[in-house]
């Protein structure tokens, strides 16, 4: 039997809680996220908090299964226990209460996180590129968004003109970029790299600033801004 080995055993990079420090919520998958709610494995069966949030997915086909299913029904499987069950139930009550936090016109941006739980629902499984520009006042208040361009991401399909002509028409201050990527996979292309790199002088010419580009994959997000490309 191979020996059961904490995850606080694992080396750092492997180990959920320390991912996301390092790299954000947004770099986790499902069942590493979790695996955080749980805390603990069962030293008694060798499983860990990820062996666990992999069956629970499994079992109850996927969160939202897992948010639906009865207190029993958690309880009644081996190493989830009152405090666990209660665990996973308030973390997924507070997801479930944020997502109908929408980024409302007029209010504030606070973070890149902001921007990806506001698009994921729409952008997060489309089969296209998408590519959205966000209107804000010079205190980073949201004025609209506006579909620029669906297709592959080139210099062609997102030009500056198509990007720029609402944000003259509002008088936005500041703007932000938002597009997915269908692979799951948000790390920017060289295309997204050009494409910002142009929209962005494009901005400074004009007085706007470009506050961020956020590109959305599946579970996960890109900021520019966070990385330091902007």
């Amino acid at each position: 039997m191979t020996r059961y080995r904490p995850i606080k055993d694992w080396p750092k990079e492997d180990r959920p809680r320390e991912k996301l420090l390092d790299k954000g919520a947004g770099a986790l998958s499902e069942t590493e996220l979790l695996a955080i709610l749980l805390r603990t494995g069962n030293a008694s069966t060798g499983e860990s908090a990820v062996d666990q949030a992999r069956y629970l997915l499994a079992q109850f086909n996927g969160l939202k299964g897992i948010d639906e299913a009865p207190i029993s029904e958690l309880r009644a499987i081996k190493g989830i226990g009152p405090a666990k069950t209660a665990q996973l139930k308030a973390g997924l009550e507070i997801g479930r209460r944020m997502g109908r936090e929408k980024w409302e016109v007029g209010h504030s941006l606070r973070s890149s996180e902001d921007v990806y739980r506001h698009f994921r629902g729409r952008l997060e499984r489309e089969k296209r590129e998408i590519f959205y520009v966000v209107l804000l006042t010079n205190k980073n208040r949201k004025i609209r968004e506006v579909k620029v361009s669906e297709g592959s991401l080139t210099a062609s399909l997102v030009h500056p003109r198509e990007v720029y002509n609402p944000v003259i028409r509002e008088s936005a201050a500041a703007v932000i970029f938002v597009h997915n990527h269908p692979s799951g996979d948000p790390a920017p292309s060289p295309e997204d790299l050009e494409i910002t790199r142009r929209l962005k002088e494009v901005g400074e010419v004009m007085g706007i600033r470009v506050l961020d580009h956020v590109v959305i994959g599946h579970e996960r997000y890109f900021s520019f801004s966070d990385k330091g490309l902007l």
